[in-house]
């Protein structure tokens, strides 16, 4: 029986993002641009090449701006046109979802990433869901959610997407307790939240990107509190191992965790680099500022 198609996804978008401050004190770290668009942005297209339909922001007070990024802007639209920016205009439409398709809710507590994910169950229902944590930006030439839904199509239930991290950041992640490696996939036999390195059952971490069937919401509607004294969305996972599989995917690409500011400067200076407008001058003042630091 083929697998009942991902056409929604949750953004998890109501953390306080203090580790930016002053720069996130009046704006949502999700709205920080790499290059010339915010993180949110990446992740909702990313999640749109995948065939998503559906963009669930769970939200809390001052993120209003979110919404207000993909939303149509009759004032800017008419801004452009007077000044012959035809270009420009068409641009921005190509991205912007259409009526619809984004809705919010909010989180009125900071609980975890568990119950911001609960917060979104009566907007998914019954159906299976991607989740993209926006922290995780991920440059590949084939979309990772959509690497994610090609795999899900083959291996159906749920699916998590994991990379190897240095043993000694175990501590740093959710970690994954392996029943069998397959390569492209892993299938998984438990899950362990942030374990010592001397604990873990391995060093294959999840990354900000899963493809849940709807009952995970029954495994977190428990609001048990884990690790940090939050509800865990890791914790709920392995519950429902007990009645369903789940499988880690590795993907091709380059991760940037823009959670962290040097994370952040590195995915500046890597699609940047990408860009064909602006790597050449870019590598020539990259070149010559590392010159001119060895000189120092």
């Amino acid at each position: 029986m083929a697998a009942v198609p991902v056409k929604k996804a949750v953004f998890p978008v109501a953390g306080l993002g203090t580790r930016f401050l002053p720069a996130t004190k009046a704006m949502p770290k999700e709205m920080l641009t790499v290059v010339d668009k915010p993180l949110i942005q990446y992740a909702v297209e990313e999640a749109a090449a995948a065939g998503i339909e559906e963009f669930i922001f769970v939200t809390s007070r001052g993120k209003g701006v979110l919404e207000d990024h993909f939303d149509h802007s009759p004032e800017l639209m008419a801004a452009l046109a007077d000044k012959g920016k035809d270009e420009m205009a068409a641009a921005i439409k190509s991205w912007l979802p259409a009526a619809g398709q984004v809705i919010s809710v909010r989180q009125p507590e900071p609980l975890g990433l568990g119950h911001a994910v609960w917060c979104a169950r009566h907007v998914v229902g019954d159906a299976p869901f991607a989740v993209l944590l926006v922290d995780d930006l991920i440059h590949a030439d084939q979309p990772c959610m959509a690497q994610m839904t090609a795999a899900y199509e083959q291996v159906g239930q749920n699916l998590v997407l994991v990379e190897e991290v240095p043993a000694a950041q175990t501590n740093r992640y959710g970690i994954l307790d392996i029943a069998e490696d397959q390569g492209d996939f892993v299938k998984v036999k438990g899950f362990v939240e942030k374990p010592d390195p001397k604990d873990a059952p391995s060093n294959l971490s999840i990354i900000g990107r899963y493809i849940f069937q709807p009952e995970i919401f029954d495994f977190l509607a428990a609001q048990g509190k884990g690790a940090g004294g939050e509800i865990q969305l890791t914790d709920a996972m392995a519950r429902m191992l007990t009645s369903q599989q789940f499988h880690g995917v590795r993907y091709q690409g380059e991760r940037f965790d823009c959670g962290d500011k040097l994370g952040f400067l590195q995915a500046n200076i890597a699609l940047g680099l990408s860009r064909p407008e602006f790597q050449g001058r870019l590598r020539e003042f990259l070149d010559a500022r590392l010159k001119a630091e060895t000189v120092s």
